[in-house]
This record gives C-alpha cells, structure tokens and sequence, in this order.
C-alpha cells in the first residue's frame, strides 16, 4: 500500500522505457522494418545504460 508513494529508482524507469520500446518494436516489426530496428537500436541503448548502473 505504500509503494504508492515510493519514488522509483532510475534503474526502474530505464527498466520500463526499455520493456516499452522493445514491445513497441515488436509491434512495428510486423508492419514497417526500419522503424521497427530503430525503436531496437534505441532499446539497446537504454540497456547499455541499465548494465553501467549495475557496476
């Protein structure tokens, strides 16, 4: 119940914007493959970023 309030750490943001740019690339696979790769490219690099927090 008080997880409401909790901040979220920018591991957790990261974590999320990464899940949502990869389900969005998935999407997009199916319809338009240069967008698609670009919305993968830009999730990887938002991985790099969650990997460098893990150090």
């Amino acid at each position: 119940m008080f997880t409401l309030f909790k901040k979220k750490s920018e591991k957790e943001v990261l974590q999320k914007k990464y899940r949502s740019l990869m389900e969005e690339s998935y999407k997009l696979s199916h319809t338009n493959r240069k967008a698609s790769d670009d919305k993968q490219a830009e999730a990887d690099l938002i991985l790099k970023k969650i990997e460098q927090l893990q150090e």
